[in-house]
C-alpha cells in the first residue's frame, strides 16, 4: 500500500502538497538529445545557470530510474518507436519536456522524414520554444513544469486501485491484436 494509508490519525499538514512538494523538487530527468539543441540542454546543467537549484540535478540514463523526459532535437520516423518506447518504461508519474522548435513542431524540416513535434508520438506537458533555445527559456520551462505538478492532485496516479482494476477485468492488451 501506499504512504498514505500507514501515516498517524494527525497530520501538521494537508499530505497532497507535501506529496507535490516533493514531486516537484526531485526530479530524475532523462535527456533524450538528438541534435543541436543539445549544447543549450548541456549549458543549462552549467554552474552558470544549475539546474540543481530547481531539483533537477543528475541526469538518469534509465528511463526505469526518470520520471522528467527531455526530447532535445530533431526527432525523425525513425527514431520515433524508440522515444515511444522509452516514454512506456518511464514509472509514473511522468512527466515531457519538448525542447527546441524542432522536437515541438518539426522545426524548418519541413518533410517526410521529421516528426512534425513529438505531441503526435507522446503527451508533452511543457514546450520550450527556440531554435536553441536560451538557458533562461530552458530554466522558465523547468519552473513552468514545477507549477504544473504543484496542482497536479496527489492520488491522479492511485498505483493500487489501477492494479485492482486491472487484475477484477483482466483483458488482453489491444497492442497485440494484430499479432494474431
Amino acid at each position: 500500500m501506499g504512504i498514505e494509508n500507514q501515516l498517524p490519525e494527525i497530520v501538521t499538514t494537508r499530505l497532497g502538497p507535501a506529496i507535490n512538494w516533493a514531486r516537484q523538487h526531485s526530479l530524475f530527468q532523462y535527456p533524450f538529445v538528438t541534435a543541436c539543441c543539445g549544447m543549450e540542454y548541456m549549458v543549462a546543467a552549467t554552474s552558470r545557470y544549475d539546474l540543481a537549484r530547481f531539483g533537477a540535478e543528475i541526469p538518469r540514463f534509465s528511463p526505469r530510474q526518470a520520471d522528467l523526459l527531455w526530447v532535445v532535437g530533431t526527432i525523425n520516423h525513425k527514431l520515433a518507436p524508440y522515444l515511444q518506447r522509452i516514454y512506456e518504461q518511464m514509472a509514473e508519474p511522468k512527466w515531457v519536456i519538448s525542447f527546441g522548435a524542432c522536437a515541438s513542431t518539426g522545426g524548418f524540416y519541413d518533410n517526410y522524414a521529421t516528426v512534425q513535434g513529438i505531441d503526435k508520438l507522446i503527451p508533452v506537458d511543457v514546450y520550450i520554444p527556440g531554435c536553441p533555445p536560451r538557458p533562461e527559456q530552458i530554466l522558465d520551462g523547468l519552473l513552468k513544469l514545477q507549477e504544473k505538478i504543484a496542482v497536479e492532485p496527489y492520488d491522479k496516479y492511485a498505483f493500487e486501485q489501477k492494479k485492482a482494476e486491472r487484475e477484477a477485468n483482466p483483458t488482453e492488451n489491444p497492442r497485440f491484436d494484430r499479432l494474431k
